[in-house]
């Protein structure tokens, strides 16, 4: 059976006037159940509130737009009150409990990626909200969250009945939502706008990688990422993860084309991807973008905590590291004809800017 690697856009699950959240389905992407991976996107209004939950999924945030708050709770630990900002990244293990408020005048928006291998359904993030119409306590009889929580009937019926919204609420202007720390950032974000550069090639591209070294919970959560921004027209070279991992790439802005080449030499992707669609790269497939006029830029996760790649293109190019005579033999051309292939992108590394 062909899988089926076109770029696809969410779905909204659910939603009301703090804002929506929206996934993407298996049954529409494959590769979501066939590599075990998650992908979601929240969408927050002035003074929306995504209430408190936990997942049965492993994830790392990216804040694409707006600005706001986060709350987290790692098993056993206090809550961490974050400020978060575009380009923010987080790493949320298993048993985390978060909440995410916009206080913020524009829409703030949350990429999530992730790994399915311990959820309830492959492909998909299953949350547990804590509060809500379909929150935790509603699940409960009213005489077990009595005895739980050593509290009266009144006070039980207000707590099980009085939040009627669903996963997302608005809030009044005027209530008061705990005010982020500074101090809590540390150790928890990465902001991969600010952060120092991996990668960073004139007129080709630039890199920020997250790994163990970088944000240490990456380690908890089993995967790296990254963000990779290209410029007009750059080539990004073509390459695949030689450590048997899938690459889950988000387009967050510009647009361009990819192509992707399986088993067997075969073209198994050839489109135009644009910002706000998702793709997946299966373990040792090549795939290489181009970036239109606008450039673009793309979050990515891989499959492991500090992903190796090999290139096929540039200065770090395995053919650089082959002899002479192998490269010969293997494509069947003359010496002259191996020379003028291997001479070629001698100092450029992963990103080729257009040629003049």
């Amino acid at each position: 059976m062909e899988l089926d690697l076109t770029p696809k856009l969410p779905k909204q699950v659910y939603g009301g006037d703090g804002g929506s959240y929206f996934a993407w389905c298996p049954e529409e992407l494959p590769m979501l159940k066939e590599g075990n991976i998650g992908a979601a996107k929240l969408s927050l209004d002035q003074h929306g509130f995504a209430v408190p939950r936990y997942s049965d999924s492993p994830k790392v945030a990216y804040v694409l737009q707006g600005s706001g708050t986060a709350g987290i709770v790692l098993p056993e630990k206090e809550e961490k009150v974050i400020g978060i900002k575009e380009g923010d990244s987080i790493a949320l293990p298993f048993g985390v409990v978060t909440w995410w408020f916009n206080s913020g005048e524009t829409e703030l928006v949350i990429l999530f990626l992730g790994e399915t291998h311990k959820a309830h359904k492959r492909g998909l993030f299953t949350d547990f909200f804590l509060t809500g119409s379909n929150g935790i306590f509603t699940g409960f009889s009213e005489e077990f969250v009595g005895r739980a929580w050593d509290l009266d009937e009144s006070t039980v019926k207000k707590l099980v009945g009085s939040q009627t919204g669903k996963g997302i609420v608005k809030l009044d202007a005027g209530f008061k939502m705990p005010q982020p720390k500074k101090e809590d950032r540390d150790g928890f974000v990465l902001n991969c706008l600010e952060a120092p550069l991996d990668v960073d090639i004139k007129d080709g591209g630039r890199v920020v990688v997250l790994n163990t070294k970088n944000l240490p919970l990456v380690g908890e959560v089993g995967f790296g990422a990254d963000l990779v921004r290209i410029d007009a027209h750059s080539m990004c070279s073509p390459g695949f993860s030689c450590d048997s991992a899938l690459q889950v790439t988000y387009i967050v802005a510009g647009s361009g084309r990819v192509q992707v080449v399986g088993a067997d030499g075969k073209r198994v992707l050839e489109t135009h991807i644009k910002a706000g669609s998702l793709f997946i790269v299966p373990r040792f497939f090549v795939v290489s973008k181009i970036a239109d006029p606008e450039g673009m830029s793309w979050f990515s996760i891989v499959t492991t905590p500090d992903p190796i790649f090999t290139h096929l293109a540039g200065r770090t190019s395995v053919w650089k590291a082959l002899s002479p005579e192998v490269l010969q033999a293997a494509f069947k051309v003359d010496p002259e004809v191996e020379h003028s292939f291997r001479s070629k992108r001698t100092s450029d590394a992963i990103f080729f800017p257009p040629s003049n």
